[in-house]
């Protein structure tokens, strides 16, 4: 398919993180774009500023007037459900209609790409690899699932696109969607079992990931954590596997101060030295590690790693400050598997030991929290306070017996409560707070600003941050 013979694109899910992204390119490139989506956010008004249509009820005759079969490419996401009405009536007019991954595969096809892969540390690897080669002025494009603190975007780009440029991709494994991309090197941070609804088992989704590895380019090369390199064997590419302390690609030495680390780095037969990383969480010096040995296979310099590292500000929603000040701290994080949400609390504990860490959890999608409850109560059991909320179905419908309950009894924190979404800011008001943190990946991110400016007030800081 040729994406030059389309004037104009028209997204069903348009605000979509993955999604938002391929509109800012179109936009870009100078397509015309509009979209749907159920909800108003931050992100659909920005995309308005930016000069693209967006409507947000499923009505036929908000679509513009000048899209058409022949001139018109619509892209829907799966999170679209099967009864929608704008759907069903592009699907009847004759208008091609492809997945978001499908034109993501179209557009990466042509260009050196590196796709990011894994169950956790996508988002911020992609995001680690995109800011290196852009502070290191190499033309490139970047399409991720998160915004960049640097960047304030999930588009990143620099120079022209031209057969020089690198396109960095997150490659998502929900609905298999990475097995549209064949990238030139293939990294994988993690995979451990997710999407069991889709996959059915974790080894189905383990078989996937290995299709996905197999489908590098001849000559191409694969980045994989320590944990999981047997997903590579029979793979016939060249193959560097990193982590803390082993693998070829590793870090060592490993301090940190106030949350922010400092390592040595070692690969390629080389030894960097006090690298320094600009943001929190043990799980990142490995997002950090496997973004460096990236940049060094495709031609970046020792000092445009370390100086890259160093400006790295993170991306909105992983681990993000809210407030920082020494009589409070609010953080808050996109975490949905108990992974994820293990991983996250260790790192906030150990950057504030001795302090009281209350969570508010908001489970997304009832098949995950089904598949992993007790998980999830053994992760979320690492802080001193539990607050849960209702699920988040997002593409979901109801299933019966499965709610936030069935994760408060195995939870073993010394405080522990359910609450309503629009009850959270008065329950949280009625606490002692020190260490806080919202996790989630569902709209919980909504209640950040007013959780804030509650938090704020009642510490008498509003002068002091």
């Amino acid at each position: 398919m040729n994406l030059n013979n389309y004037d104009s694109i028209y997204f069903l899910g348009i605000g979509g993180i993955g999604m938002s992204a391929l509109a800012r390119w179109f936009r870009g490139k100078g397509w015309r774009v509009a979209g749907y989506d159920r909800t108003p956010t931050v992100l659909t008004q920005e995309l308005m500023e930016e000069g693209i249509e967006i409507h947000f009820e499923d009505r036929t005759e908000l679509l513009p007037g000048y899209i058409s079969p022949e001139k018109t490419l619509v892209v829907f996401t799966p999170a679209i459900p099967k009864d929608h009405r704008e759907h069903r009536f592009l699907l009847e007019q004759g208008f091609i209609i492809l997945k978001r991954s499908e034109v993501l595969g179209l557009l990466t096809q042509n260009y050196r790409t590196i796709a990011v892969a894994g169950t956790h540390g996508k988002t911020t690897t992609s995001s680690m690899i995109a800011h290196l080669l852009k502070s290191a002025n190499r033309d490139m494009v970047a399409f991720l699932g998160g915004i960049t603190t640097n960047y304030n975007s999930n588009l990143v780009m620099h120079g022209q696109v031209s057969d020089d440029t690198w396109v960095v991709a997150e490659a998502d494994e929900f609905d298999r969607s990475f097995l549209r991309l064949f990238p030139n090197v293939a990294v994988v941070t993690s995979a451990d079992a997710d999407h069991l609804d889709i996959y059915g088992n974790h080894e189905s989704m383990l078989q996937s990931y290995r299709q996905f590895l197999a489908q590098t380019k001849p000559g191409g090369k694969l980045v994989l954590h320590d944990s999981i390199q047997h997903l590579s064997t029979g793979v016939a590419r060249d193959k560097e596997i990193y982590g803390i302390d082993r693998g070829q690609f590793f870090a060592s030495h490993v301090t940190t101060k106030g949350g922010f680390f400092e390592f040595d780095l070692h690969g390629f037969g080389e030894r960097i030295e006090k690298v320094q990383l600009g943001v929190p969480g043990f799980h990142n010096i490995e997002n950090a590690v496997a973004a460096a040995c990236v940049a060094r296979q495709v031609g970046l310099t020792i000092e445009e790693i370390r100086n890259g590292l160093a400006s790295f500000r993170g991306v909105k929603r992983r681990f993000e400050f809210v407030v920082r000040h020494e009589r409070l701290v609010f953080v808050d994080d996109y975490a949905h598997h108990p992974a994820e949400i293990e991983a996250f609390l260790r790192s906030l504990k150990a950057m504030y030991p001795g302090k009281k860490l209350t969570v508010a959890f908001q489970p997304h999608l009832f098949t995950r929290t089904r598949d992993f409850a007790s998980g999830f109560s053994q992760s979320l059991s690492l802080a001193d306070e539990v607050i849960v909320l209702d699920i988040y179905p997002a593409r979901e419908l109801p299933i019966a017996g499965v709610s936030a309950d069935m994760l408060m009894d195995a939870i073993s924190s010394p405080v522990k409560m359910r609450c309503k979404k629009d009850e959270l800011v008065s329950v949280v008001a009625e606490r002692s707070i020190e260490v806080f943190a919202t996790i989630g990946a569902g709209d919980i991110d909504t209640l950040v600003n007013p959780l804030k400016e509650m938090l704020i007030r009642k510490e008498s800081i509003a002068g002091q941050i």
